[in-house]
This record gives C-alpha cells, sequence and structure tokens, in this order.
C-alpha cells in the first residue's frame, strides 16, 4: 500500500540550484532544476562525471541544503524545517541506498534492518523486519554480520533497511555499482518490485545504461541542467542518448 496521503507528486524540485565555493572558484553543480517525481514511478538518473547526478539526489534527499529554490517531499518543503524536523522526516518519508551499503558492521543484517524504527522510537510489533528481510531473500541470514555476508547480499539488506520504515520515496545512489553483474541484476530486480508491489517511489542514479532501461523514466544531466527527460527507453536508447552527450 502507497504511503503517504499528501496529493501531488511524491518528489517535487522547483528551480533547484547548489554552488560550492565562490567567486571565481564556485562550482554551480546544480542550475535552476525543475523536476517531479509522481508517485509509484521508477526513475533513472543519468549524465556524464561531473554533471550534478549525485548532488541533486543529495538535495533531494535532504543530505545537502541546495542554494536556491526549493524541494517539497510528500507535500513538505523541505526549506521549512529544522535540521530535527528534517530529520524526522527523513526517517518516515526517505530511504536511502548507497554504493558502499553504509551498513554497521557490529550489528547483524536484523539489527541493521531494525536500526531507523529504533532510531524513531518504535517497536517492531509487526514483525516488519523479518518480513521484509524475507521479501529480500535473507530471512536465512538475519542473525550474520556484514563482513559474513556478500556484496549483493549487503545491497539486499540495505534494501530492506530503506523499505522498513515504508517511506514514500526510496534514493538510491549507484547501487550496482559496487556489485558483478548478477548480483546488481537481482539488486534492479528488488527495486523494481519496491515500484509495482510496493507503490514505493525510487530514484536512483546509475551509469549503467542496462540498469536504467529498467526504469519507467529516465532523465539525463549535463553541468547541472536536465537535458532529457524520456519514459520507455530500452538499454540501447540509453546507451546512445549518454554517448551523445558525453562522446569521451
Amino acid at each position: 500500500m502507497q504511503k503517504g496521503g499528501a496529493p501531488g507528486p511524491a518528489v517535487h524540485a522547483e528551480g533547484l540550484g547548489r554552488r560550492y565555493g565562490s567567486g571565481e572558484a564556485a562550482i554551480d553543480a546544480l542550475r535552476d532544476v525543475d523536476i517531479q517525481f509522481p508517485r509509484g514511478e521508477f526513475t533513472a538518473v543519468m549524465g556524464p562525471s561531473g554533471s550534478g547526478k549525485s548532488t541533486l539526489l543529495h538535495c533531494l534527499a535532504g543530505l545537502d541544503r541546495p542554494t536556491s529554490g526549493s524541494v517539497t517531499i510528500d507535500g513538505t518543503a523541505l526549506s521549512g524545517l529544522s535540521d530535527r524536523d528534517l530529520t524526522v522526516l527523513r526517517r518516515s518519508a526517505i530511504g536511502f541506498i548507497f554504493q558502499s551499503f553504509n551498513l554497521l558492521p557490529m550489528l547483524t543484517a536484523r539489527e541493521n534492518v531494525a536500526l531507523p524504527l529504533r532510531i524513531a522510537g518504535e517497536r517492531d510489533s509487526d514483525g516488519r523486519v523479518d518480513a521484509v528481510l524475507a521479501d529480500v531473500g535473507l530471512a536465512d541470514r538475519a542473525g550474520h554480520k556484514p563482513s559474513e555476508l556478500s556484496g549483493g547480499q549487503q545491497q539486499r539488506v540495505a534494501i530492506a533497511r530503506a523499505l522498513v520504515a515504508e517511506p514514500t520515496v526510496i534514493f538510491a545512489d549507484e547501487p550496482t555499482g559496487n556489485l558483478d553483474s548478477a548480483s546488481g541484476h537481482e539488486i534492479l530486480e528488488l527495486l523494481r518490485r519496491a515500484v509495482d508491489e510496493r507503490g514505493r517511489t525510487v530514484v536512483m542514479v546509475t551509469h549503467d545504461p542496462r540498469a536504467a532501461s529498467i526504469a519507467d523514466r529516465v532523465v539525463m544531466l549535463s553541468d547541472g541542467r536536465v537535458v532529457m527527460d524520456r519514459a520507455g527507453m530500452d538499454a540501447d536508447q540509453v546507451y546512445e542518448a549518454v554517448r551523445t552527450l558525453d562522446p569521451a
């Protein structure tokens, strides 16, 4: 069931800009970006190195503050929130999946997945943690620590952790970047299922045309601007679009 009763898109950015530094050394990583992410849609964000992909993701997720413009998630404007309120919103409405997994090494898979609930002061009274671990195929590895899991298994734990609070949107930054092709395919299938079966909104940064082709929509960035926004692209079409933007 889709979480969040606010009308409109799951995520909406308007006039979004992010400048690093000042004066002649200033770098505009994002330039006046207007974009929406509808509920229950899987979007892949692509572009050449330095195009602003990860910066966009971090600003949308509230991990970085934009220099200009606004971001709204589930009807709540991030710019009007204190650091504490932003943290609360991230706990309830946002899941984030990192390329490097970001699991706590001293905790088991079950404990890593339960962490967002514990931080929010919630009890796992409905068995949500074990249910989501089973859903990503790790019921038999719940008691293992990250060092006892393969890279693909660690990323599945990270996905379970992102899903357990039933967020409005899941942001994934190169989630298959550290994985072999078979493990990467499994991770993409799990993200696809999060959209199709759970009604989540997924926004994924990737450099891989094959990964992007599993999404409903592909957004291309170049020099901090959205230069393409298309639905229903196959891997060859994505590759050609990337090649056109970055011939090297």
